[in-house]
């Protein structure tokens, strides 16, 4: 066997999850889930649009940014991008989303999987003020399974070890990565100039 096709197929390579694994899993968010989404500065969410094509996309600001409203409804922020708006038209099309929360040095993972809205009231939107300045939308999640994720993975990866980091000069400078794969023969921007003009525009 090779491609794994059904479930009974897939199910004789693996244990069945039992206890916790189950038990854990959440259709509210309580004071815990409650408490990691509020140290969390990043995640991710995953969506897809009508035709079963997948996405995901960072997303990241300064912790407690993600306003859980009670225990069934978080709200998120759509703050500038590169407006290609792939979250936000995969969920006109269908509204499932998954969400992974992390907190930097904390090995456990939170997930969140629900349904989605779009929303540009003013009264939402101002929830997220920074100097002055709004979203222009805000992604309003209605929550069906919440859960915090085992520490497996952060293990394997070491990926809040400090001897774990990899240089930023391992890679190009994203401009010069686009360019190449644009064949874009443009001036190239430091990564000091992107950082720069990132700041000005991240709100």
């Amino acid at each position: 066997m090779a491609r794994i096709e059904t479930q009974e197929q897939l199910r004789t390579l693996y244990d069945a999850p039992m206890g916790r694994a189950l038990g854990k899993e959440l259709a509210h968010l309580d004071r815990h889930c409650r408490r990691f989404i509020g140290l969390s500065p990043f995640l991710v969410i995953a969506s897809m649009d009508g035709a079963g094509r997948a996405d995901v996309s960072p997303r990241g600001d300064r912790p407690g940014s993600v306003i859980v409203l009670d225990d069934h409804h978080l709200a998120i922020a759509d703050w500038p991008g590169n407006n290609r708006l792939d979250t936000l038209s995969n969920l006109l099309e269908n509204p499932a989303v998954g969400l992974l929360f992390l907190i930097p040095g904390i090995r456990e993972t939170m997930r969140v999987n629900g349904t989605a809205e779009i929303r540009d009231d003013e009264e939402l939107r101002t929830e997220f003020a920074v100097d002055g300045r709004l979203p222009r939308t805000v992604i309003l999640v209605t929550v069906q399974e919440a859960y915090i994720h085992c520490a497996k993975a952060m293990m394997r990866s070491r990926l809040w070890e400090e001897d774990a980091k990899v240089e930023r000069n391992a890679l190009p400078t994203i401009n010069e990565i686009i360019r190449d794969q644009m064949g874009d023969a443009g001036p190239v921007e430091s990564e000091e100039a992107m950082v720069e003009r990132y700041r000005k525009i991240l709100y």
